[in-house]
């Protein structure tokens, strides 16, 4: 008897339908086709002990097993569900005339019990566009798909009771979430809040402009100067994620299988991976592609500390992806894109024994060795950093003040409203959401300067010595200043607090 039973197959952050066909013949053998890799050809084995530990047994006939599209590679245990129904089903041994209405998904352990799967939320979607009755997997993920409207969404605990549910009519609990209830429900009170932060109050205004603009900001100064600790409070000032952002980053969460029980991810992500990172595991990809941590941080923070200590190839693969936010992972037979538009916040020491050129400190270092230390990073991937800041230890006298600092909430407020302002200003534009987004056409259109403004950025170029790629870059930070202040013109004041944001492109910062 041949039998139809419906599954999953993840590439890149999408899911494709799988056709399990199951035919039981006469004779003898177990024949698993379509691609399967090592872990679904071991199923056999958790399926046979699963089934026996419940009652049920694999039949002593011919079993042909194909995977359709047969094409396309199968990986992962998650088809252990899909396969053990489809043979019941086959082999009469249930009765299933609904089986072929319901996307079946899960791991099972030898006992029957299920165990969560990845991607949960990708395949849910699928489901819900092939148009499915309903999506039947582990209750681990059941939160996590019902995100999904408009699905039934069911989560169960182990195979007895999906045999129940098709072959005596058994009711299973459906997973319902109110979707516009849970994203409502932000918190208000973040982990991690700049009212922590003593003094520094220049630094706050910075991260507030980057955070306004979308800027990638750079924080250089010695250890100890609040570096870290400023970088991890950046995500708690960033807007709240809109519903579209939230689900859009579940679902990459999801296909690695980091998405907590909550269901959907309602915080901006921060990501900050160790300084020994591999190019693989920075941008994504491996026999099996799978997002890397700059695709994990879309929509939220990438935090690269110590940028210096990480290996030059390494640094060298974010130029492009910071440029195109989406990076494509190319393998001789496939070609998968991962969506990437995050925000990088870096930080580093000024020379290797970690403080500026100061010939009253111990470990100081000369301007040869901080020029030798800085030039790690390279020039362009530098052109890619709007904001680079110079932070300075904080003095005995703010680290004992009592008085509370403005909380993230406070300033969270300022940055929406700017976000919101910009997202009106490119509201006809497909690819631009926030500043630090324009392209050279569009600084001109939306950053243009009255002649006080052109003369004073004339004359800091000049005086200053700064760069040619600076140029652009201070009119972008100008104008999300601007944005701050509720200003329609870029003036002289913002073009000359986004001057002070250029250190590393001043001839002589070195001393």
């Amino acid at each position: 008897m041949l039998v139809k039973v419906f599954g999953s197959a993840l590439f890149g952050v999408d899911a494709t339908t799988v056709t399990v066909e199951v035919n039981i013949d006469k004779g003898i053998g177990y024949h698993l086709v379509g691609l399967p890799d090592n872990a679904i050809k071991e199923s056999n084995y958790r399926i046979a002990a699963a089934l026996q530990n419940i009652g049920y047994r694999i039949p002593g006939k011919k079993i042909t097993i194909n995977m359709a599209p047969a094409d396309l590679r199968k990986e992962g245990s998650a088809y252990d569900l899909t396969l053990a129904l489809g043979i019941l089903a086959a082999s009469q041994q249930i009765k299933a005339s609904e089986i072929n209405n319901y996307l079946i998904m899960g791991e099972l352990s030898l006992d029957g019990s299920l165990q969560p799967i990845k991607g949960a939320l990708p395949i849910a979607i699928k489901a819900k566009e092939e148009g499915f009755k309903g999506f039947i997997l582990p209750e681990q993920n059941a939160r996590e798909a019902a995100v999904v409207n408009g699905l039934n969404v069911y989560g169960v605990k182990n195979i007895k009771e999906v045999i129940g549910f098709f072959d005596r009519g058994n009711q299973l609990t459906q997973t319902i979430i109110d979707i516009e209830k849970e994203y409502s429900n932000q918190l208000e009170n973040p982990e991690f809040d700049f009212a922590d932060v003593k003094g520094q109050e220049s630094i706050k205004r910075c991260m507030e402009i980057a955070a306004a603009g979308g800027h990638n900001i750079i924080l250089i100064g010695p250890p100890g100067s609040g570096k870290t600790m400023l970088s991890k409070r950046l995500s708690s000032i960033l807007p709240p994620m809109t519903l579209d952002e939230a689900l859009e980053t579940t679902k990459i969460h999801s296909v690695v299988g980091k998405v907590a029980n909550s269901g959907l991810m309602l915080e901006r992500p921060f990501r900050n991976p160790h300084h020994t990172i591999s190019d693989v595991a920075l941008v994504g990809g491996g026999s099996y592609p799978q997002p890397g941590e700059i695709s994990l941080s879309h929509n939220g923070v990438l935090f690269l500390d110590e940028l210096p200590e990480f290996k030059r190839s390494v640094l060298e693969v974010m130029r492009q992806p910071l440029e195109d936010r989406e990076v494509t992972i190319s393998r001789a037979r496939f070609t998968v894109t991962y969506p990437s538009s995050f925000m990088l916040v870096a930080s580093m020491n000024p020379s290797p024994g970690g403080y500026f050129n100061d010939p009253d400190n111990a470990l100081n270092s000369s301007p040869l060795e901080m020029q030798r230390y800085l030039s790690k990073i390279s020039g362009p991937l530098l052109d890619r950093i709007d904001l680079h800041i110079e932070v300075n230890p904080v003095p005995f006298e703010k680290l004992s003040d009592t008085k509370k600092s403005e909380s993230s909430v406070v300033i969270r407020k300022r940055v929406t409203k700017a976000r919101e302002i910009q997202t009106e200003r490119f509201r006809m534009l497909n690819n631009v959401h926030y500043n630090a987004q324009m392209n050279t056409k569009q600084i001109r259109e939306f950053c243009k300067l009255n002649e006080p403004s052109k003369a004073l950025l004339k004359n800091a170029m000049e005086q200053l010595n700064l760069s040619a790629r600076a140029y652009d870059r201070i009119l972008k930070v100008a104008r999300t200043i601007a944005d701050l202040d509720n200003a329609t013109d870029v003036v002289e004041n913002h073009i000359a607090e986004a001057i002070q944001y250029r250190s590393l492109d001043r001839e002589g910062w070195l001393g």
